[in-house]
């Protein structure tokens, strides 16, 4: 077993695999972006590394950064979580020159299945079943026409060769819609991935979204853990999850089982990874194989009792795995919410923010996967997500129950969750009947009508503990290593760091920073004329000009905030008289995009 291993990523996921790491008997280190300096993962590492300047969300991508820390600390290995570089072969593959070794499988088999064509031309040659399309990228849109008129038909799915996690994947109904779909789906690809690379799917209109987790050791052992449902979904980006899947009976389940280890087979997979799967009308699909720990794989560990994370680690140690297939047992029934910071009632619109008071809930059955506390903020320049809230109980109706218990147990305030829209749609006819849910989540008059989650003010930031003496804490970073500090005597006057000059840094005990001014959240909007942005991000596309005619609802712009395109569309019909905005330009929440005057 490893001595030390570094985590190349950042929140609730670094947190799960340092945990592990821990019951392992392994020192942990972690990573961070200036904007992360104080995160729970940084605190809780036995050692943490700056990874240097420069922009946030571009900071975790450092690889030559990551592999200096690498050696500044000792550490034998990298595990990479989810996203970032854990589908990244060059990675994988610059750590193997090094010696280094990498938690997760071979970079052959990360480039064999990372490119979405090249996978689905390995599955079909394997005898897997794929979805109806091309396994050969398309270069152009008019080659993409041609070959749904001759073979594949409307609706179609244009996804990125590179894509996963829901990126790259745009849908045409029609052909007026596929110009906009492949340069989409081509513009995430690059943006993600570094390939805008795109291919052609049949878009199965209301298909359940069935993956399978695997395990594979290097000793020539393969096996599933079950299967997942992750049905509900927006925007292709996973909502909510539950293990074993409502459809999937135990015939199906042996079947899509040997699907999935047939296909880990075929690229000599190692570690733990996920085989996704389209299901519709008993039949089922290989959709792409995700060669990394998935979001959702807590499920699956709440109903098997098996640690995946754990396996993981020691499978990259060498060893074997601790489990057979015979002793594979699926108990009760479990389902994940993904708490992210978004706001449903404005159709899912990112919503950063700054958390103020915080409680988890707890009791039996219930796990949280976090990585942030009071005080933590959820930046713009990172997905989404808050936390995983996860519950197990003997039968779907029971955990269902248990869930709904667990949600309103939550509290978080300071910003805008996603807490109202799971309360919500778990108390529906459609969840209690296994139905996909994507009438009401594709529904706006239903998301509009969620309540909205109120935004508490910020406490009251509290001073010095009286007396002759206090305590501060304080973060200091020496040749970018860094390292919490303890200061104890006199009370600093006017709240000052130890050297005088202003405030400390944000550590565990220092002065709190002024809350920034509160956020809208939502869909485009605002009040007369003018349609504001509910987000802060970057403006992609610009869809109208000047003067022109546009309905409510027209798309006016996309906006890129949180790892997310967000289209804002007009909130009246009239006339453009103006736009203040161009391509690749930063906004702010509340600032102008659009001057739009009614007709006549």
């Amino acid at each position: 077993m490893f001595s030390k291993i570094l985590i190349a990523n950042r929140g609730e996921i670094a947190v799960r695999v340092m945990r592990a790491c821990e019951e392992l008997g392994v020192e942990t280190v972690a990573v961070y972006s200036e904007l992360d300096r104080d995160a729970l993962h940084v605190r809780r590492a036995g050692e943490a590394y700056l990874l240097g300047a420069g922009p946030a969300a571009d900071s975790y991508l450092r690889v030559d950064r990551i592999i200096d820390a690498v050696e500044r600390s000792g550490a034998e290995a990298v595990h990479p979580g989810y996203g970032f570089l854990a589908e990244n072969a060059a990675f994988a593959r610059a750590l193997e020159e090094r010696g280094i070794v990498f938690i997760g499988p071979p970079s052959s088999a990360i480039e064999a299945m990372g490119s979405k064509t090249r996978a689905r031309e390995l599955m079909a040659a394997a005898g897997v079943p794929i979805v109806p399309g091309t396994t050969e990228p398309v270069a152009t849109v008019e080659e993409a026409r041609a070959l749904i008129a001759d073979t594949i038909g409307y609706p179609v799915a244009v996804k990125a060769a590179g894509g996963g996690g829901g990126k790259g994947f745009r849908v045409a109904l029609s052909e007026d819609a596929l110009q906009d779909a492949f340069e989409g789906a081509a513009r995430e690809g690059e943006k993600f991935f570094g390939d805008p690379t795109v291919y052609l799917e049949r878009y199965l209109p209301d298909p359940r979204h069935v993956e399978v987790q695997v395990l594979a050791d290097s000793h020539g052992n393969v096996i599933h853990l079950g299967e997942r449902d992750c049905s509900l979904q927006r925007r292709h980006q996973k909502l909510i999850e539950e293990a074993p899947a409502p459809a999937v009976d135990p015939e199906l389940r042996a079947r899509i089982g040997k699907i999935a280890t047939d296909a880990a087979a075929a690229v000599s997979y190692t570690g733990a990874g996920t085989i996704e799967g389209l299901l519709q009308g008993g039949e089922y699909f290989f959709l792409e194989m995700n060669t990394r720990v998935q979001v959702e794989h807590c499920v699956t560990e709440m109903v098997t009792g098996i640690d995946i994370v754990k396996e993981g680690i020691r499978v990259a140690a060498g060893e074997p795995l601790s489990i057979s297939q015979e002793e594979v047992v699926l108990r009760g029934h479990a389902i994940e919410c993904r708490i992210n910071a978004e706001d449903a009632s404005r159709n899912f619109a990112p919503a950063p923010g700054r958390i103020d008071a915080y409680r988890e809930p707890a009791g039996p059955g219930v796990r949280v996967d976090s990585g942030v506390g009071p005080g933590s903020e959820i930046s713009p320049m990172y997905d989404p997500m808050v936390a995983k809230l996860i519950v197990w109980d003997a039968d779907r109706a029971r955990a269902t129950a248990r869930m709904l218990r667990a949600l309103a147990e939550y509290e978080i305030t300071g910003l805008k969750t996603l807490i109202p829209f799971h309360a919500a749609i778990l108390d529906t006819d459609q969840w209690a009947r296994a139905e996909t849910c994507r009438d009401l989540i594709e529904d706006r008059a239903w998301l509009k009508a969620l309540a909205a989650q109120p935004v508490a003010a910020d406490a009251t930031a509290g001073g010095d503990t009286p007396g002759e003496t206090v305590e501060h804490s304080y973060t200091v970073e020496v040749s970018g290593r860094r390292f919490d500090v303890r200061v104890i005597g006199p009370p600093f006057g006017g709240g000052q760091g130890a050297d005088g000059a202003g405030p400390g840094t944000p550590a565990t005990g220092a002065p709190r920073r002024p809350r920034r001014a509160e956020r809208s959240g939502g869909g485009g909007g605002g009040g007369g004329d003018e349609l504001a942005s509910p987000l802060q991000g970057t403006v992609l596309k610009i869809a109208v000009e000047a003067g022109a005619e546009v309905e409510e609802g027209a798309l006016i712009c996309v906006i890129e905030a949180m790892k997310m395109e967000n289209e804002i569309t007009a909130h009246k019909s009239g006339k453009v008289v103006s736009l203040p905005i161009q391509v690749g330009a930063g906004v702010a929440t509340g600032e102008t995009l659009a001057v739009i005057t009614a007709a006549g």
